[in-house]
């Protein structure tokens, strides 16, 4: 016997209420979850390491102006518990050498400019100039206005590898002056050749960087027929020789009491440049730079206070790194923290920052996107309810309706085993009212009623019976016309009585 119901199978509730549903969180917050991932994925790829704790200077001579140099860059390194060790060289191009060479395990050095080979210093940056190396030419005998003049003589150059030298031999060959020629160049430096220019065992010497040290330069100038040579094209050679600066020698540098020199004097200097890898920590090239500030930026007789270090490079480019500490010193985290706290805050900042700007707008997006989830399991079966609906409307035979009562029964099934968490619970059963409303379309059927749907029937009934008994019931009182009209022949009789 088929059901009341007009069901060709009883109906079996096996839904299911939890308080959240899992799959569904799942899957709105898988996508973030993926994001999230790729992003970290990216920043640990992109992140700049850990500073290393130990870092390889190339100085120069030991005992000279840039080896001394190194060893308070050490000492200032050592506060941040950075070790600095310090390797001695016979000056530039060694230190060049080894920048060049990965296997020497040089990370940073001192490089005079103007001595990089053309083919040299490709993976090489530079952290900015951190002096003037003036170029001091002391001679023998009658004033000398050109470089030219000193063709055929005896000049001290500076020793082999040594920034002098090399500069020296640039010089005299834009004057003509070449080795293997009528001149002899010879490697003598610093007290050496000023020592040989007294005895004049040479004609002239080329002093620079630890050869031209104030004392020294005083000592050949007190000295009797010894000049010191004024570099009067020094314009000319600062245009063809970019890397050249144009200093003066102030009056009186060596003697104030004594007046000497009488007159300023020009001279030419290059700087000499702090030269790093490019593979060189950020960190580490801000607390060189430091270093350098520390170490370089006092008062000489041939700079002010504050020039050096400064963002002057020549044959190598400066670093991004150098060129923003120069721009803006040391960033919010290394001014407010120590040294290794900053830069493990600093490395976790390029983590947290994309995460953060991911997180913020995806997690305002996953409440919605988990509540069209849950819902959309729900709204799904309308369109065949709506289907169902619209076919009960039309002429259908008895199978046909038989049909759609099993599709029904079907969408109904689905839905009692349905798993829905309980915020949604209302609208779980707002669609079961809406299938046993089909339902009632499709069958037609007063037991299919709800309760509140029969006793809304019989009322319907009882009133209709009591209408129908209230008209056949025969009419015994007068109408409300024939009332009238009785009251009106009344009067009238009572009216012709009073006229007679």
């Amino acid at each position: 016997m088929k059901p009341a119901t007009g069901r060709t199978r009883p109906p079996h509730l096996v839904a299911r209420f939890v308080a959240i549903s899992w799959r569904d969180l799942a899957v709105s917050f898988g996508p973030l979850v993926l994001v999230a991932i790729v992003a970290i994925w990216a920043a640990v790829r992109l992140i700049q390491p850990a500073p290393p704790s130990t870092l390889t200077i190339s100085a120069g001579p030991v005992g000279s102006t840039f080896w001394n140099a190194a060893q308070k860059y050490k000492a200032i390194l050592a506060r941040n518990r950075i070790t600095l060790n310090v390797l001695d060289s016979q000056g530039s191009l060694e230190n060049l050498k080894r920048l060049s060479d990965p296997k020497s395990n040089v990370d940073v050095g001192f490089v005079q400019s103007g001595v990089t080979p053309g083919t040299a210093g490709k993976d090489l940056m530079s952290l900015g100039s951190v002096a003037y190396v003036p170029l001091a030419v002391f001679y023998h005998g009658a004033p000398v206005n050109w470089l030219s003049e000193f063709k055929g003589q005896r000049l001290a150059i500076g020793a082999e590898g040594s920034g002098t030298r090399e500069l020296a031999l640039a010089l005299l060959k834009a004057n003509g002056i070449v080795p293997g020629g009528p001149t002899k160049l010879l490697p003598l430096s610093g007290d050496e050749a000023a020592n040989a220019l007294i005895d004049g065992k040479i004609d002239a010497a080329f002093l620079a960087g630890d050869s031209a040290q104030p004392a020294v330069m005083g000592k050949l100038y007190r000295t009797q027929n010894i000049r010191f040579y004024d570099f009067t094209q020094a314009d000319a050679y600062t245009r063809r020789f970019p890397y050249l600066t144009q200093l003066k020698m102030p009056m009186g540098a060596f003697d104030l009491g004594k007046n000497l020199p009488a007159n300023s004097i020009n001279i030419v200097a290059p700087t000499a440049e702090l030269v790093a890898r490019d593979s060189l920590h950020p960190a580490l090239s801000d607390l060189l730079i430091e270093a350098a500030r520390e170490v370089h930026g006092g008062a000489t007789i041939m700079q002010r206070a504050g020039e050096f270090p400064a963002p002057i490079a020549h044959d190598f480019p400066l670093s991004d790194d150098a060129a923003r500490y120069y721009k803006s010193g040391k960033s919010f985290l290394y001014r407010m923290l120590p040294f290794w706290i900053a830069s493990l805050a600093d490395r976790l900042l390029v983590v947290v920052v994309p995460l953060i700007v991911l997180l913020v707008p995806a997690l305002r997006i996953v409440p919605g996107l988990y509540a069209w989830r849950v819902k959309s399991r729900i709204y799904r079966w309308y369109g065949a309810l709506i289907a169902i609906e619209r076919s009960a409307l039309s002429e259908h035979s008895a199978a046909e309706r038989t049909s759609l009562i099993e599709r029904l029964d079907t969408i109904e099934d689905s839905v009692n085993g349905m798993k829905m968490p309980l915020a949604y619970a209302d609208q779980f059963y707002v669609l079961r009212e809406h299938i046993g409303f089909v339902r009632r379309r499709l069958t037609g059927s007063r037991d299919a009623l709800g309760p509140r749907d029969e006793e809304d029937d019989e009322a319907d009934d009882e009133a209709a019976q009591q209408a129908a008994e209230q008209t056949a019931k025969p009419t015994t009182e007068p109408t409300a016309a024939q009332a009238a009209g009785q009251t009106a022949g009344q009067a009238s009789e009572q009216t012709g009585g009073a006229k007679s």
